[in-house]
């Protein structure tokens, strides 16, 4: 069985040393899938829809961006971090389906994989929010890591 990083040697969580890595430019980026369904993705025109809640997209990625700021405090073994950036996208794949794709990079001693999930999962959730008025039948489908650079290792899955 493998050993895992954030428990001690008596079995007790803690929290990663990164001290002694190097600095690193660090890259990830997280994509979710969305099922918004015909009845909500008819409302967009242009990939814009203005609920009485506001712009769902535009409030979305701002929601989504503040969600990759507060990882750590939402994460428990998530090391605060200074995020040098933030791109989120949304993309109508369908008369049925969205993507969100959100990219986050830091120079760092650590990654920012969780920073990208919790963008794409946030910003998804929020969409959600702003469209439950239209319909509930939406469905967070999936939340994975596309890719993350530096560090150890390069991943593209």
């Amino acid at each position: 069985m493998a050993d895992f990083s954030h428990i001690n040697k008596d079995n007790h969580p803690k929290m990663v040393n990164v001290s002694d890595k190097e600095i690193t430019k660090r890259t990830a980026t997280a994509k979710t899938v969305m099922f918004l369904g015909v009845e909500v993705i008819s409302h967009f025109n242009k990939n814009e829809l203005i609920t009485k809640k506001g712009p769902v997209f535009q409030t979305a990625i701002v929601a989504g961006i503040q969600a990759v700021k507060k990882t750590a405090d939402l994460i428990p073994m998530c090391h605060p971090l200074l995020i040098n950036g933030v791109d989120i996208e949304i993309n109508i794949l369908d008369s049925e389906y969205i993507e969100i794709l959100c990219t986050v990079t830091i120079t760092g001693k650590t990654g920012v994989e969780m920073e990208a999930l919790t963008g794409a999962s946030i910003t998804a959730l929020t969409v959600y929010d702003m469209c439950k008025s239209i319909s509930q039948k939406m469905v967070v489908e999936s939340t994975r890591l596309l890719k993350k650079t530096g560090g150890k290792s390069d991943i593209k899955l």
